[in-house]
């Protein structure tokens, strides 16, 4: 059992140290969940945002269909993890008076045990990791632990990756900011050379410019500073 936790948290590292977005790395979480946990044979990530509930990623169709019927219902285990912050585990029999359209829709695809552990990795992504078995064993205490494990070690590699996601787009977007002052500086020194006037009165030509023809201030002075760079014609 050690074996396969450690087997899966290896595999899922190195997704995270590889994976190009986060599409990729959420199916390689539901994957690997399904190694971690004895007697879980799919697995599925709700996510939960102000736009309501919704299925992540998942390792089975089956298991994407058993999350529609609690999302559609407004109530079911994954919901309540998600909810409440605690781990919901359970047989289908005993789901089957609380979350009736949940119990019947996992009846209609052959599952019978059920386990859903809460998921908060930051603002954009909270909700819950779920995991279906088609055994009636309803999971045992064991399995709680070992998918609690799992989500804190899933929950650190997201947001690690959400945090470099934001330094790179903060960063990405610095540059862009650099990039366009580079080229309106140009466009103001050349407008102050061609025409004899102020920084000031060079800003406010291209703003006006800008405005004038609904443009971005950087695609004008860059458009402008093409145009002077192009050798007069003899």
């Amino acid at each position: 059992m050690l074996d396969d936790v450690r087997s899966a948290v290896a595999a899922l590292t190195a997704t995270l140290e590889t994976a190009s977005d986060s599409a990729e790395v959420l199916d390689a979480v539901c994957s690997e969940a399904v190694r971690v946990v004895p007697g879980a044979d799919m697995a599925s990530i709700t996510a939960i945002d102000e736009r309501g509930a919704r299925t992540a990623a998942y390792s089975d169709k089956r298991a994407y269909e058993v999350d529609q019927a609690q999302y559609a219902a407004g109530d079911g285990p994954c919901l309540r993890a998600a909810a409440t912050g605690e781990t919901v585990r359970l047989s289908l029999y005993n789901a089957s008076e609380l979350w009736p359209d949940f119990a019947a829709s996992a009846k209609q695809v052959g599952v019978g045990s059920y386990l859903a552990a809460p998921l908060r990795v930051d603002d954009r992504l909270a909700g819950a990791i779920n995991l279906f078995g088609f055994g009636d064993h309803g999971f045992a205490e064991m399995d709680s632990k070992l998918l609690d494990l799992y989500v804190t070690v899933v929950t650190f590699g997201l947001r690690t990756i959400h945090r470099y996601q934001q330094v790179r787009e903060l960063a990405d977007n610095l540059e862009t900011a650099m990039r366009s002052r580079a080229v309106i500086e140009q466009a103001k020194g050349i407008l102050m050379a061609t025409y004899k006037i102020s920084d000031d009165a060079a800003i406010q030509r291209l703003i006006s410019y800008s405005q004038g023809t609904n443009t971005k201030l950087r695609q004008i002075a860059a458009e402008f500073v093409r145009k002077a760079s192009i050798p007069d014609e003899e």
